[in-house]
């Protein structure tokens, strides 16, 4: 196959305890009826979970699909996650209560707990007034007084709490102790794994009434009790009137920007890796011909490679997340 193009996806919805609506009013999801929907996982390559491209010649084949045949096309320079798979797990979030304290484990932990390392980061598109998040640990809180506070029910006070808005964003290294709050909706842009071990849940019960259960050894080996009082990613957009950007994260799994373009500008991206792009509000085409595609709010699309550069245009004034996974300097683990 030697033309590849735009590529959207049908996102995968996932029943949440904690979810809502939100994502069918704010993004048009069709969500289906009468259940509370905490994700849509909008570009996912994860075991009997692959994403199913929706448009162009290649409607019906999935991520796997292209990984297993194209990987070298989709990926250009960026590396696989393990089993070859896509490096990203892309999401959006609707939090209407509290998640779970947890944590995710790091590389030199992962392989021993028989878990995935995970590094993630949120941007926050809606946020209820009073919302917060909860990232690292307060100052003077050690392993063991922490240890200590779970035992007792008071973890709560040892973890560090941030208020959130809109156009916030946070990144969480895998390590970081960490808890989204509610009244909250985010992007999520992750490494491709499904660990999450959660250390403490607001002694509340579960669905069944009963307490959920929780993996306090495994937490406890991978939190990283240096993390004291993270702050929000703390960059602006540069002041271009006509394309202006946000460096967000540059971290050696992935780099994430924020870009905000005047209404009618036309411009090419370039790039020599994979390039997933997710509007935050606004209109945007991108492509040509027939295989172009016009994206909106909540809408991600991914940008194989072997394209090299696609020409943009903003159909709206409109912004943008656009994510890129790197090139791993060591194999990453197991």
């Amino acid at each position: 196959m030697s033309c590849f193009y735009p590529l959207l996806f049908q996102p995968r919805f996932k029943e949440r305890v904690w979810g809502g609506r939100n994502l069918e009013r704010l993004y048009r999801k069709a969500l289906p009826p009468h259940v509370p929907i905490g994700e849509s996982w909008e570009i996912s390559d994860r075991p009997g979970e692959a994403s199913v491209i929706a448009n162009g010649p290649l409607a019906g084949r999935d991520l796997r699909w292209l990984m297993e045949h194209h990987a070298a096309e989709i990926l250009g320079a960026a590396s696989p996650a393990p089993q070859g798979r896509f490096p990203l797990l892309v999401k959006i979030l609707d939090a209407q209560d509290v998640l779970s304290l947890q944590v995710h484990p790091p590389p030199s932990q992962a392989a021993a707990l028989g878990g995935e390392p995970k590094t993630e980061m949120w941007y926050f598109t809606e946020c209820q007034p009073g919302a917060c998040i909860y990232a690292g640990l307060k100052k003077g809180v050690s392993r063991e007084d922490f240890a200590r506070h779970l035992a007792a029910g008071t973890a709560a006070e040892c973890v560090h709490r941030l208020p959130v808005q809109a156009g916030d964003a946070m990144f969480l290294p895998s390590g970081r102790l960490h808890a989204l709050g509610a009244g909250c909706v985010l992007f999520e842009i992750q490494q491709n794994s499904d660990t999450t071990y959660r250390v403490f849940d607001w002694n509340r019960p579960g669905l069944d009434g009963r307490p959920r259960e929780l993996h306090v050894k495994e937490s406890l080996a991978c939190i990283d009790f240096a993390d004291v009082e993270p702050s929000l990613i703390a960059s602006r957009y540069s002041r271009s009137a006509s394309v202006a950007v946000r460096y967000l994260v540059d971290d050696p799994v992935f780099m994430v920007n924020a870009c905000r373009v005047r209404r009618g500008q036309r411009f090419y991206l370039r790039f020599g890796a994979a390039q997933v792009l997710g509007v935050i509000q606004g209109r945007l085409r991108a492509g040509g011909g027939q295989t172009a595609v016009e994206l909106q709010a909540g809408d991600f699309c991914l940008l194989p490679a072997a394209l090299e550069r696609v020409p943009l245009e903003a159909l709206t004034r409109v912004e943008y997340l656009l994510a890129e996974p790197k090139a791993l300097t060591a194999p990453p683990a197991p």
